[in-house]
């Protein structure tokens, strides 16, 4: 292996780049280098696998009723962003990236009992494909509040074509009147981690 020195390389006249490797070969940097990309953004493949997306948040347009006692998928309607138009805002209110990659998921559900002392078990739920993946449940029939926030968070391998991810809640309310708080009570996103 041979060893060249030099501080900076720049394209010979009459051409606009330089190559490095070549056809199905990888650039290494040593242990401890830092590639600095301060002064200019690479716009190649490079810069597309270093972004954290796609990515979305969506939270409850507004206050959701539901059934006692009953597994309802939280309509999360209002798209705080969608950086890939991924996640359907209208109808299934679901996420299905178009990128495969390993995904961090979040959510955060408030599960309310429309009364004080109403509230006795809810739980927020995070499903992968129709599959419960993580379920947060809470029981507070012990000493019930009016409601509680649920978070729930995971990694989930997506296959970028198929692969999708809802979020699902309940609520056992003593008066029947169960809901899902809207506004910043009640959130839903997810983005591609970068380098899994």
């Amino acid at each position: 292996m041979s060893t060249i020195e030099v501080n900076t390389i720049s394209p010979i006249s009459g051409s606009n780049d330089v190559t490095l490797g070549g056809s199905s070969k990888n650039i290494k940097f040593a242990s401890g280098t830092t590639v600095d990309f301060s002064t200019n953004t690479p716009t190649t493949t490079l810069s597309a696998t270093m972004k954290a997306t796609p990515a979305f948040e969506a939270k409850l347009s507004s206050t959701q009723s539901v059934s006692n006692n009953t597994l309802t998928k939280a309509a999360f309607a209002t798209e705080n962003f969608d950086t890939d138009g991924c996640y359907d805002h209208s109808s299934n209110y679901r996420f299905t990236p178009n990128v495969a990659g390993k995904y961090f998921v979040y959510a955060q559900l408030y599960v309310d009992g429309a009364a004080n002392s109403n509230f006795n078990d809810g739980n927020a739920v995070i499903r992968k494909n129709g599959s419960t993946i993580i379920d947060g449940l809470k029981n507070m029939n012990n000493n019930p509040p009016k409601g509680m926030a649920l978070p729930v968070s995971c990694v989930l391998d997506m296959n970028g074509s198929s692969d999708y991810v809802e979020i699902w809640g309940s609520c056992g309310d003593a008066s029947g009147n169960p809901q899902f708080l809207s506004g910043e009570y009640s959130v839903f996103g997810s983005y591609k981690i970068v380098g899994a």
